[in-house]
């Protein structure tokens, strides 16, 4: 008899062990659907700012630059004569500098050229002169400035190279 109760409490031991294990597996998939829609909510989110990022990414740049643009539209509107030419002249060079500035507030370096010398990495060769005055290899002309971003050429430079011819 002590065997069969043996029998019994073993069985009913084991059987209460299977139901904890069940219990415990119900219990690790819900946190595991919980989990899982949680990470897809997430990833949701993600693409969605994401997106937003890439379509207003720009907006505090542009909002600068318009107030650029509005200085530009008022020198188009002021009526010029000889007398206002100076001033119309140097109102100009205020939006360049204003320009300047806020490129450099967004990363935006120029980069010397004139008498440095020849990179291909920073300048794009137009044409060569042969000039004994000016060192060989060396910019002696700029048509177009090189800009960098963030230390990285985003326009080289074009630019006339003196190649002093040796005899």
């Amino acid at each position: 008899m002590t065997d069969d109760k043996t029998e019994k409490t073993q069985e009913e031991q084991a059987q209460g062990s299977a139901e904890n294990l069940l219990n415990e597996l119900d219990e690790a998939k819900k946190q595991y659907l919980y989990l899982r829609a949680d990470f897809d909510n997430y990833r949701k989110q993600v693409i969605k700012e994401r997106a937003e990022l890439v379509k207003f990414g720009a907006e505090p740049t542009l909002r600068e630059f318009l107030n650029i643009l509005d200085n530009l539209e008022r020198a188009a509107h002021t009526p010029v004569s000889a007398d206002t030419l100076e001033a119309y002249k140097n109102g100009i060079e205020l939006i360049i500098t204003q320009f300047k500035k806020s490129l450099e507030r967004f990363g935006v370096q120029e980069v010397p050229c004139f008498g440095e010398p020849f990179d291909p990495n920073v300048h794009e060769a137009l044409s060569s002169i042969s000039d004994p005055n000016i060192a060989n290899n060396t910019v002696a002309e700029v048509f177009k400035k090189a800009y960098k971003l963030h230390g990285k050429v985003i326009r080289p430079a074009q630019v006339v190279v003196n190649t002093v011819k040796e005899n």
